[in-house]
Protein backbone atom coordinates (compact mmCIF):
# COMPACT_ATOMS: atom_id res chain seq x y z
CA UNK A 1 0.00 0.00 0.00
CA UNK A 2 1.37 3.46 -0.66
CA UNK A 3 1.48 6.30 1.60
CA UNK A 4 3.07 9.25 1.45
CA UNK A 5 2.53 11.19 4.95
CA UNK A 6 3.18 14.95 5.62
CA UNK A 7 4.10 16.54 9.02
CA UNK A 8 5.64 19.61 10.43
CA UNK A 9 2.91 22.13 9.48
CA UNK A 10 1.73 24.51 11.94
CA UNK A 11 1.45 28.25 12.88
CA UNK A 12 4.40 30.36 12.74
CA UNK A 13 4.58 34.18 12.67
CA UNK A 14 5.96 36.28 9.56
CA UNK A 15 9.38 35.95 9.18
CA UNK A 16 9.46 32.77 10.72
CA UNK A 17 10.35 28.78 9.90
CA UNK A 18 9.04 25.72 9.21
CA UNK A 19 10.45 21.93 8.34
CA UNK A 20 8.23 19.87 6.60
CA UNK A 21 8.83 15.90 6.35
CA UNK A 22 7.10 13.64 3.67
CA UNK A 23 7.73 9.77 4.64
CA UNK A 24 6.68 7.18 1.80
CA UNK A 25 6.17 3.44 1.77
CA UNK A 26 4.71 0.89 -0.52
CA UNK A 27 7.13 1.98 -3.31
CA UNK A 28 10.98 2.51 -4.29
CA UNK A 29 11.23 6.31 -3.56
CA UNK A 30 14.89 6.33 -4.62
CA UNK A 31 13.54 5.86 -7.74
CA UNK A 32 11.11 8.21 -8.01
CA UNK A 33 11.18 12.32 -8.30
CA UNK A 34 9.74 14.15 -5.26
CA UNK A 35 8.17 17.03 -5.20
CA UNK A 36 5.75 19.83 -2.95
CA UNK A 37 3.21 21.47 -3.89
CA UNK A 38 0.63 23.70 -2.13
CA UNK A 39 -3.37 24.93 -2.48
CA UNK A 40 -5.06 27.83 -0.90
CA UNK A 41 -8.58 28.27 -0.67
CA UNK A 42 -9.80 29.58 -4.05
CA UNK A 43 -6.52 29.31 -5.50
CA UNK A 44 -5.06 27.02 -8.15
CA UNK A 45 -2.57 23.98 -6.94
CA UNK A 46 0.95 25.51 -7.16
CA UNK A 47 4.09 23.21 -7.52
CA UNK A 48 6.60 24.87 -5.23
CA UNK A 49 10.43 22.58 -5.42
CA UNK A 50 10.86 19.69 -7.40
CA UNK A 51 14.12 17.38 -6.82
CA UNK A 52 15.15 14.64 -8.90
CA UNK A 53 15.48 11.24 -7.15
CA UNK A 54 19.20 11.20 -6.82
CA UNK A 55 18.80 14.88 -4.91
CA UNK A 56 20.33 16.78 -7.67
CA UNK A 57 18.86 19.63 -9.56
CA UNK A 58 16.37 21.00 -6.98
CA UNK A 59 13.85 23.76 -8.73
CA UNK A 60 11.80 26.12 -7.10
CA UNK A 61 8.58 28.38 -7.87
CA UNK A 62 9.29 31.99 -7.97
CA UNK A 63 7.39 32.87 -5.06
CA UNK A 64 10.01 30.69 -2.64
CA UNK A 65 13.26 30.88 -4.14
CA UNK A 66 15.92 32.09 -1.82
CA UNK A 67 13.86 31.41 0.93
CA UNK A 68 12.94 27.66 0.72
CA UNK A 69 14.98 24.28 0.24
CA UNK A 70 13.85 21.17 -0.65
CA UNK A 71 16.14 17.53 -0.23
CA UNK A 72 15.69 14.27 0.69
CA UNK A 73 17.25 11.86 2.39
CA UNK A 74 16.80 8.08 0.71
CA UNK A 75 17.81 5.96 3.28
CA UNK A 76 14.90 7.56 4.92
CA UNK A 77 12.52 7.59 2.32
CA UNK A 78 11.48 10.92 3.14
CA UNK A 79 11.87 14.38 1.28
CA UNK A 80 12.07 17.03 3.29
CA UNK A 81 10.93 21.47 2.78
CA UNK A 82 13.13 23.75 4.41
CA UNK A 83 11.12 27.00 4.89
CA UNK A 84 12.16 30.44 6.01
CA UNK A 85 11.64 33.92 6.03
CA UNK A 86 8.20 32.90 5.94
CA UNK A 87 5.19 35.34 4.73
CA UNK A 88 1.47 35.38 5.26
CA UNK A 89 0.91 34.82 1.29
CA UNK A 90 2.63 31.51 2.07
CA UNK A 91 -1.00 30.10 3.97
CA UNK A 92 -1.61 26.95 2.39
CA UNK A 93 -2.35 23.71 2.65
CA UNK A 94 1.09 21.43 1.52
CA UNK A 95 1.54 18.14 -0.27
CA UNK A 96 4.19 15.92 -1.36
CA UNK A 97 4.26 14.29 -4.54
CA UNK A 98 5.69 11.10 -6.34
CA UNK A 99 6.46 10.55 -9.93
CA UNK A 100 8.89 8.33 -11.85
CA UNK A 101 8.90 10.00 -14.80
CA UNK A 102 9.95 13.16 -15.76
CA UNK A 103 6.79 13.92 -17.64
CA UNK A 104 3.17 13.38 -16.90
CA UNK A 105 1.04 13.65 -13.15
CA UNK A 106 2.38 13.11 -10.52
CA UNK A 107 1.66 9.25 -9.66
CA UNK A 108 0.88 9.62 -5.68
CA UNK A 109 0.12 11.99 -3.41
CA UNK A 110 0.46 12.80 0.24
CA UNK A 111 -2.97 13.85 2.36
CA UNK A 112 -1.14 17.53 2.76
CA UNK A 113 -0.17 19.33 5.90
CA UNK A 114 -1.55 22.97 6.92
CA UNK A 115 0.80 25.98 7.08
CA UNK A 116 -0.55 29.27 8.64
CA UNK A 117 1.66 32.41 8.35
CA UNK A 118 0.02 34.85 10.72
CA UNK A 119 0.91 36.97 13.72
Amino acid sequence: QVQLVESGGGLVQPGGSLRLSCTASGFTFRNYIMAWHRQAPGKERERVAVITNTGGTPDYADSVKGRFTISRDNAKNTVYLQMNSLKPEDTSVYYCAARLRNWGNYDYWGQGTQVTVSS
